[in-house]
C-alpha cells in the first residue's frame, strides 16, 4: 500500500480517447464498483478487529497472535481499497472537473501526504494511514448507516490513537537527533499540531464512546482548550493553548510523548513568552504576557518538575527541592492572605526563572532587567537611589535583593 503513488498517464489511454460526456458516464460506474470493494474489505477488517478484542478478552494468547496477524493483513487490504478509490475515482474527477470541492480538497491533501515519501517516510507512512481512515469515516458518516458506525467506531478510534501515538514517538526521536534551531522548531510546531489535532477530533469521540478516569481528569483542561478553538488567536493566546495542550498531555501521552520532550516544550513556550514581554511595547499587552508567564512557570514546575525522577545534575535535583518547599510553604497561605500568597508566588517563579536566564546574560539582559524591576515592585529587591563610581565605571541605579 505505501508504495503506491498517484498514476499519471502519460499516453492516451482508452479514457482519454473518449469524450468528455462517455469520461462523466463512466466515473459514477466506477466509484460504485470501488465502493462495493471497500465495504467488503471493510468488513472483513471489522470482523478481524472484533476476534483480536475477544480473544484478549479471553486471555488466549496463541490465539491472539493468529487473530492480530489475521487482523493487520486484512487491514492492510482494507486501506489499500480505499486508496485505490482516491486514485481510480476522485483523481479522474478532478480531472475532469466534475469533483466537488471536498473531493478536491480530499486529492490536495493526499498530495500533501505523498510529498512526505521521500524526506520523512515515517512521517508519511503514519499520515498517510491516518488520512485513509479519517476519509472513510468521512465516507460512512455521509452513508447514515447507525449500525455501521457503532461497528466502526471502536476500530476507528483505536486505529488512531495508535497512529496519533506513533507520530508523536517519532517527533519525539526527532527532537533526540542534531538539528539546526530551525529544524528543531518545526519539530515544536509538528508536535503541537499533533497535540492539538487528537484533543479536537479524536478525544471527543473517545470521551463519548469510553468510560475513562483518565478524562475526567482533564476535563478542567479541556474547557480551556474549547475556549481557543474560536476565533483569530494573538500570540499570548496561541502560547496559552500551547501550554494547555501540554498540560492535558502530561495525562493522555505520558509513553508517546516523554517527560524530557515535554519539558523541552515547555522550555521553548518559556523562551516565546520572554521574546514576547520584552518585544511588547503596549504596557497593557506586556502585562498580559508576564501574567500568562507566571502561570507557565508554575505549570512548568508543578505540572511536570514534581514528577521528575532522573536529573542529569544533582545540583539541579537540589535547586529544585528547594523552590518544592518553598512552594509548598506557599500554598499553605491560599485561605489565609491569597493577596500575600499571590504576591509570594511571583517572588519565588521569578527568581527561579532569573537564574535560568542568568546563565546567557548577554542574549537574555532584557528580560533580566525586566524581572529586576519586576522584583523591586514586589518588594523583594531594593533599588539603590543614587549612582556612583566603581573601579573607574560609573555605575547607574542598581536593584540589590533583600536579604
Amino acid at each position: 500500500m505505501e508504495e503506491r503513488s498517484l498514476r499519471v498517464y502519460a499516453d492516451k489511454t482508452f479514457f482519454t480517447r473518449l469524450t468528455n460526456t462517455i469520461t462523466k458516464m463512466l466515473i459514477p460506474t466506477k466509484i460504485g464498483i470501488n465502493g462495493m470493494l471497500i465495504a467488503r474489505k471493510r468488513n472483513n477488517v471489522l470482523k478481524a478487529y472484533e476476534a483480536v478484542v475477544e480473544s484478549e478478552e479471553l486471555g488466549d494468547l496463541s490465539k491472539k497472535d493468529i487473530m492480530q496477524k489475521k487482523y493487520e493483513d486484512a487491514f492492510s487490504l482494507y486501506l489499500e481499497a480505499i486508496d485505490k478509490h482516491i486514485m481510480d475515482s476522485i483523481y479522474k474527477k478532478v480531472k475532469n472537473d466534475t469533483a466537488s470541492n471536498f473531493e478536491k480538497n480530499a486529492l490536495s491533501k493526499y498530495y500533501e501526504v505523498i510529498h512526505l515519501k521521500e524526506t520523512e517516510y515515517l512521517e508519511y507512512k503514519y499520515k498517510k494511514q491516518k488520512y485513509l481512515l479519517e476519509l472513510d469515516y468521512e465516507t460512512i458518516k455521509e452513508l447514515e448507516k447507525p449500525k455501521l458506525m457503532e461497528k466502526y467506531k471502536p476500530f476507528y478510534l483505536t486505529r488512531m490513537d495508535s497512529l496519533y501515538k506513533g507520530l508523536l514517538k517519532h517527533f519525539s526521536i526527532k527532537l533526540a537527533d542534531n538539528l539546526t534551531y530551525q529544524n528543531k522548531e518545526e519539530v515544536y510546531t509538528k508536535i503541537f499540531q499533533v497535540l492539538e489535532e487528537y484533543i479536537t477530533v479524536i478525544l471527543p469521540l473517545k470521551m463519548e464512546n469510553e468510560n475513562s478516569d483518565t478524562y475526567k481528569q482533564i476535563i478542567e483542561e479541556y474547557e480551556k482548550f474549547e475556549n481557543y478553538s474560536v476565533g483569530k488567536l494573538d500570540q499570548n493566546e496561541s502560547i496559552e493553548k500551547r501550554m494547555v495542550l501540554l498540560a492535558i498531555s502530561r495525562k493522555l501521552f505520558t509513553h508517546s510523548l516523554p517527560l524530557i520532550v515535554a519539558e523541552q516544550c515547555y522550555i521553548q513556550l518559556l523562551k516565546e513568552v520572554r521574546s514576547l514581554i520584552v518585544d511588547t511595547k503596549i504596557a497593557k499587552k506586556k502585562e498580559k504576557a508576564y501574567s500568562l508567564l507566571i502561570h507557565l512557570i508554575e505549570d512548568y514546575n508543578v505540572r511536570l518538575l514534581s514528577t521528575k525522577i532522573y536529573w542529569d545534575k544533582p545540583e539541579k535535583r537540589g535547586e529544585y527541592k528547594e523552590f518544592w518547599q518553598d512552594y509548598q510553604e506557599i500554598e499553605k497561605l491560599k485561605e489565609e492572605n491569597k493577596e500575600e500568597q499571590q504576591r509570594q508566588k511571583e517572588i519565588l517563579f521569578v527568581r527561579a526563572d532569573l537564574k535560568e536566564v542568568y546563565q546567557n546574560e548577554n542574549k537574555y539582559y532584557k528580560i533580566i532587567q525586566f524581572y529586576k524591576n519586576k522584583l523591586v515592585e514586589l518588594g523583594a529587591m531594593k533599588q539603590l537611589k543614587n549612582a556612583y563610581i566603581s573601579e573607574g565605571k560609573y555605575i547607574g541605579r542598581k536593584a540589590i535583593c533583600k536579604k
